[in-house]
């Protein structure tokens, strides 16, 4: 009998830009900041899974690569929920009665 698995940790934005676009593609950091006139450092870090994704480098990666701004930000949001899930203690915090 197999060990039950436990949930997947949260996914971020750019392990999803490294693992499913630079990797694929054979295309570095640098030469995605580049042809999205961004600074270098923007997209390594967010390769690296150091920094967000903004709603302008969202819109610069869903040109360059024909998604949409929205499946950038989702993914960004997305991550941001995940965490903060694991880290916020709702408990002591009563719904509100419908009435």
């Amino acid at each position: 009998m197999t060990k039950p698995i436990g949930p997947l940790p949260p996914v971020h934005p750019g392990e999803v830009l490294q693992q499913e676009f630079l990797e694929p593609l054979a295309l570095t950091p640098y030469a995605l900041a580049k042809a999205c006139h961004v600074p270098r450092t923007r997209i390594e870090r967010l390769a690296r899974c150091e920094t967000p994704v903004t709603a302008d480098t969202a819109l610069r990666l869903a040109r360059y690569f024909g998604t949409t701004p929205q499946f950038w930000m989702n993914l960004q949001s997305n991550y941001e929920l995940a965490v903060a899930t694991d880290r916020t203690e709702l408990s002591h915090i009563s719904p509100r009665d419908a009435a």
